[in-house]
């Protein structure tokens, strides 16, 4: 699957203990990213990336969120302070984005993912070959049917 999806579903999902949780809107049809970075493999991070503004964090979430960054600081490993789950975090590829951990989502709306591995131990060479960075990008819409015309903003069939 590429970067470029269908029409987005909204996904709602937390932390272990539910003081976090979040929506975000996303294909049902995901690549979910398996990194090997210390970090993520560590605590067997995959995930699945949207632009920032797919991602809503519940009201009062924010209480009960911590975060840990290393290296370049750029990613921002956030965490649920009572039961230490990273539901989601800032990922040093997408920082303009929001990494969704796989496993945190609730059943129902992932219909297929597509498991991907992210070099994060050889971050620099392997990212410059990715397309990773593409994920976090809002979606143009779907180009209209060859045989539409365009009228404003709405698509007739001929």
């Amino acid at each position: 699957m590429s970067a470029a999806a269908a029409a987005d579903v909204v996904h709602s999902g937390g932390c272990h203990c539910g003081r976090v949780r979040w929506r975000a809107e996303a294909p049902a049809s995901v690549v979910v990213w398996i990194c090997n970075c210390s970090d993520c493999a560590m605590r067997g991070n995959a995930h699945f990336v949207v632009p920032a503004s797919k991602f809503t964090l519940a009201a009062g979430a924010g209480e009960s969120l911590t975060t840990y960054t290393f290296g370049t600081h750029t990613a921002k490993h956030t965490f649920c302070r009572v039961c230490g789950i990273t539901s989601f975090y800032t990922p040093r590829s997408n920082p303009d984005g929001v990494a969704v951990t796989a496993a945190c989502v609730d059943p129902g709306t992932l219909a297929h993912v597509e498991y991907r591995h992210a070099d994060g131990r050889n971050w620099e060479k392997w990212f410059s070959r990715s397309d990773i960075s593409d994920f976090s990008k809002p979606k143009a819409p779907p180009p209209p049917p060859p045989n539409a015309t365009r009228v404003g903003d709405l698509s007739f069939g001929v």
